[in-house]
């Protein structure tokens, strides 16, 4: 996707200030969870549910064993296409046909993660890459926290890990600890306790922890690491790490910049908790995560009386001019004269594709969407027509949204879909804005 240009930011400027994003909104849904092979194949998770997110989930058929031999070619195909994509959705799941985030958030859950990574194969493990900078944010527990480092270290070894995501591009190393539970310690400024105090002295006990890990602070520590929450094991006698692990980082977040979503790491497992501040500590970093989504961007600028195609598909690798996915947003802005006496915008499929549902609309200041735009069409189909008259000048911002999506089914291996496949590989669409000159525009 194009970033907001120069050009164009120093337009909407002098003609009105581009008002802050909104990133929360333009996505499938919320979020994607990851139980495949070799994780847990956990799918309820309480945060999520008290949040109100909608989830849609992976579930490898024989979670329980970590015998690789137990997989058969029906759990791979199925965990690879979906994370990596196939016929009917070349990009996978995650990513809608211009490689913006399909989901908000992506979480993955704890296991064993060097076989689980090496299962995903190089197309899934890109995907969540593409995922994360794209502005999809990332959070995972325990093997999840290893899976999304670079690596890992030993006692004296640092080794790059060709099986780990990299999302967050530094090292990890294994507390040693088995089956027991841990007292956290929240940062005083960390940016979870935006959304919950825990007691109001910053302490979460007894977190379920199995064979999960810290981040390594002293080798490639990435700048702009945010550690939230540190082990404190002080006083314990009951726990046998391999190494010392008092006040190490236990949950740390990572943003790489503007665009780019937010991944936090975890090396225990809050997730299962129903209520309480456990269940609080994985919803605050549920909420943490999602505020830290990429910026919505520009398509691009429509020049008054020039028709923009957006035909082109995700193997094009031209997102600029890619056909829209279900339920995304496209962005453009238009330049509104101050001698214009009406706008008129026209959206047309492409021949041949003409039964989806696409809207048009419009507003400006800011993005255009469903809830805020002064003018929208949002007639059945796909042919859509905004007409404005005596616009103001400025920057218009100018949005298409397609309303078709797929049908889904819950199934053992979570979340299918069904109905309206086609809709996965993108809807072809052009769109055309004319500013008419009052002396001309009629009535």
């Amino acid at each position: 996707m194009k970033r907001i240009s120069t050009v164009l930011l120093v337009a909407a400027m002098s003609c009105g200030m581009l008002h802050a994003q909104d990133n929360s909104k333009g996505y499938y849904k919320d979020l994607f969870v990851d139980g495949g092979i070799s994780l847990t194949s956990r799918d309820k998770l309480p945060a999520a549910e008290r949040l109100g997110m909608q989830v849609e989930s992976f579930l490898c058929s024989k979670h329980k064993s970590r015998d690789t031999s137990a997989y058969n070619a029906a759990d791979t195909m199925l965990q690879r296409t979906l994370l990596g994509g196939y016929v009917y959705d070349e990009n996978g799941i995650l990513l809608y046909p211009d490689g913006a985030p399909r989901f908000r958030m992506i979480f993955m859950n704890g296991g064993s993660a060097g076989t689980h990574g090496r299962s995903l194969g190089p197309a899934a493990r890109n995907a969540i890459r593409a995922f994360v900078r794209a502005g999809g944010s990332y959070v995972g527990s325990c093997a999840g926290m290893f899976i999304g480092s670079k690596g890992v270290k030993g006692d004296s070894l640092v080794k790059y890990t060709t099986s780990y995501i990299g999302v967050w591009p530094g090292y990890t190393i294994s507390t040693g600890v088995i089956a027991n539970r841990m007292d956290l310690v929240i940062e005083k400024k960390a940016g979870i306790l935006k959304y919950a105090d825990f007691g109001g002295d910053r302490r979460v006990d007894s977190v379920y922890h199995n064979g999960g890990g810290f981040a390594v602070t002293n080798v490639d520590w990435p700048e702009g690491t945010e550690v939230l929450a540190r082990y404190d094991i002080k006083g314990r006698t009951d726990l046998k790490p391999k190494r010392d692990i008092q006040m190490q980082p236990a949950i740390w977040a990572w943003k790489e910049n503007d665009q780019t979503g937010r991944v936090i790491l975890c090396g225990s497992h809050p997730e299962f908790v129903k209520d309480g501040e456990r269940r609080d500590l994985e919803q605050s970093m549920f909420q943490y995560a999602m505020e830290g989504n990429g910026l919505p961007t520009l398509k691009g600028e429509l020049l008054s009386g020039q028709t923009r195609l957006m035909y082109c598909t995700t193997e094009d690798r031209t997102p600029a001019f890619t056909c829209i996915g279900d339920r995304q947003y496209h962005h453009f802005a238009l330049q509104v004269p101050k001698d214009a006496g009406r706008v008129t915008v026209t959206l047309k499929p492409k021949p041949g594709w003409g039964d989806f549902d696409l809207y048009l609309m419009g507003t400006y200041d800011e993005f255009a969407y469903l809830d805020n735009a002064e003018y929208k069409s949002t007639e059945p189909g796909a042919t859509q027509t905004l007409t404005i008259e005596n616009p103001r000048r400025g920057t218009l911002y100018l949005s298409v949204f397609c309303n078709t999506t797929v049908d889904t089914v819950e199934t053992k291996w979570g979340t299918q879909y069904t109905g309206r496949l086609d809709v996965l590989n993108g809807v072809p669409y052009g769109i055309t804005a004319i500013c008419t000159p009052k002396e001309t525009a009629q009535p």
